[in-house]
């Protein structure tokens, strides 16, 4: 049966969910709303400012959102909300499943099966845009994890608004399928590598959203 994940304590605003992680871009906006919002009524300049400043808080809460998931069975589920950019094989004989992230989309990213983190590499780099082909040299994270198929690989790369990826998980750490691992900002890309013998089941242009979509074959 499909479970419900759940996971260590989040940030949270006005009672709702949001990824761990967001406070530090929230809680400035969220108070110059309010701020902006109570000063209005006498001011005119703050007036001015209440509207714009409330509209970027919405949209702050909305970007940061990181809703309860019922986890799909499956070998292998998506790490992302987003689209699939491109299916590419690879000289390893693995298949590079590539997952568009746009600012609309949840932004926490989960494990893409059960397993045990083997690495966290943070990778400095450029910020071109995530749908751009030389996204693949921008800021990224690369995981590995030692799962039932062998070596996973999956990827977060930053885009280029996106200039912070927050890990949630340390080196060591055993994950379940479908648990939150980490947190991109504001619009990037998630690769993950599928093993060789391991067919996709998903094709360019499909949705996708993170813990619910199988991308593998039986």
């Amino acid at each position: 049966m499909p479970h419900s994940q759940t996971s260590a304590p989040r940030d949270s605003l006005a009672g709702v969910r949001l990824a761990r992680g967001a406070s530090p871009w929230l809680l400035p906006t969220v108070a110059t709303a309010a701020l902006s919002l109570v000063r209005a009524r006498k001011s005119g300049a703050a007036k001015a400012v209440a509207v714009p400043a409330t509209a970027l808080a919405a949209g702050m809460l909305w970007f940061f959102r990181d809703p309860e998931r019922e986890i799909t069975q499956g070998r292998v589920i998506s790490p992302a909300d987003g689209v699939v950019q491109s299916i590419m094989p690879w000289k390893d004989g693995r298949t590079r499943v590539a997952i568009f992230m746009s600012p609309l989309n949840v932004h926490v990213n989960r494990a893409p099966l059960a397993g045990t983190v083997t690495s966290v590499e943070h990778i400095p780099g450029g910020f071109v845009p995530a749908f751009n082909k030389e996204s693949e040299n921008n800021e990224r994270v690369v995981w590995h994890f030692d799962t039932e198929l062998g070596d996973i690989e999956m990827i977060q790369i930053a885009g280029a608004v996106a200039r912070r990826i927050v890990p949630y998980l340390p080196q060591g750490t055993k994950v379940e399928q479908g648990e939150r691992i980490g947190l991109i900002r504001f619009g990037s890309r998630v690769d993950i590598y599928l093993p060789e013998g391991v067919e996709v089941d998903v094709e360019v242009g499909q949705k996708t959203v993170a813990g619910v979509t199988r991308i593998d074959r039986d």
